[in-house]
C-alpha cells in the first residue's frame, strides 16, 4: 500500500535506538526523508547507518537534549536549514521513572514534565509553523497505556503521559484548521532495549532467565501473550501520518495487544 509519504519530511524525537529507530526506518522504507533526535551523537551515527544500509532517503542527525528550550531550538534550526520545515512531527522520547509520590522531589517532577509535556509544546511552537507553509502535516505524541491505566511504581510517567495525551489533543483541535492533523498513541508492552535491560538485570541473581520474566509479564498482562516488536508500533505510526488516515483527528490510539481493561 502506498502511504504517499515519499519526499515528506519527518522528524522523530528519542529515535537513535528502540521505537523511535523503528518508526524512522518505517518512514525511511516510505520514501520519506528522516531527521534523527536524541542526544547522543555516537548512537545518532549508528541508527542512520543503520537506515541507510536499507533505505536511499535523506537522513538528518541532531544530537540535542529536548527536555531543554536550547535543544528544541537546535532541532528546529536545524530542520530549517536543511529542509526548509517539516511536514511530520513524532514526539516520541521519553523514559520510564520509578518512584513514589512522597519520596520524589520536585526535581524529578520537573525534568519529566520537560521531557514528556514541554519538549512537544515547544517542538510544536517550533515546527507547526512550517508545517503551515507546506500546506499542513500530522504530528503524533507517543504517550503510554499508563495515561490511563496507570502503573503504581512511576507517578511520575502516569502523570505527565496523561498530561501529554491531553496536550495532544488540545493541540488537534487549534492546528486542524491548518490542515495539520494531531493524534496521540498509547502502546502497551513493547519490546524495547530498556525492557531488554531490565529483565537481565532484575534476573541476574535468579538464574538469568530474562526471557522468562519478560514472558511472564506479558502474561499477567497482555491478552495477546506477547510484547509487541518496535516495528509493529511503528507501521502504526507510519500509517496514521499517511493520507489513508485522513479522518483521524484528536484521536487516542491503543496498540496494547488487548492490555486497557477499561472502554
Amino acid at each position: 500500500m502506498d502511504m504517499g509519504l515519499k519526499g515528506k519530511v519527518a522528524v522523530i524525537t528519542g529515535s537513535s535506538a528502540g521505537i523511535g529507530l523503528a518508526i524512522a526506518e518505517g518512514f525511511a522504507q516510505e520514501g520519506a526523508s528522516v531527521v534523527l533526535v536524541a542526544r547522543q551523537q555516537e548512537k545518532l551515527d549508528e541508527a542512520e547507518r543503520a537506515i541507510q544500509g536499507k533505505h536511499d532517503v535523506r537522513i538528518l542527525t541532531v544530537a540535542a537534549d529536548v527536555a531543554t528550550p536550547e535543544g528544541i531550538q537546535k532541532v528546529v534550526s536545524a530542520v530549517e536549514d536543511t529542509f526548509g520545515g517539516a511536514d511530520i512531527l513524532i514526539n516520541n522520547a521519553g523514559t520510564g521513572s520509578n518512584e513514589t509520590i512522597m519520596e520524589a522531589p520536585d526535581e524529578k517532577w520537573q525534568f519529566y514534565w520537560d521531557l514528556h509535556v514541554m519538549a512537544a509544546v515547544r517542538l510544536a511552537r517550533g515546527l507547526v509553523p512550517g508545517m503551515r507553509k507546506r500546506g499542513g502535516g500530522a504530528i503524533i505524541h507517543n504517550a503510554s497505556i499508563c495515561a490511563v491505566q496507570p502503573l503504581w511504581y512511576e507517578p511520575i510517567y502516569n502523570v505527565t503521559k496523561a498530561a501529554l495525551m491531553m496536550f495532544s489533543k488540545t493541540l488537534a483541535t487549534e492546528v486542524i484548521k491548518d490542515n495539520i492533523r494531531v493524534n496521540c498513541v498509547n502502546p502497551g508492552l513493547i519490546l524495547t532495549p530498556d525492557w531488554i535491560k531490565t529483565a537481565k538485570e532484575l534476573t541476574r541473581d535468579k538464574g538469568g532467565d530474562w526471557e522468562g520474566y519478560l514472558q511472564s509479564v506479558a502474561d499477567e498482562h497482555a491478552p495477546i501473550k506477547r510484547f509487541a516488536s518496535p516495528e509493529e508500533l511503528a507501521n502504526f505510526f507510519v500509517f496514521l501520518c499517511s493520507d489513508k488516515a485522513s479522518y483521524s483527528v484528536g484521536s487516542a490510539y491503543f496498540v496494547d495487544g488487548g492490555m486497557l481493561k477499561t472502554l
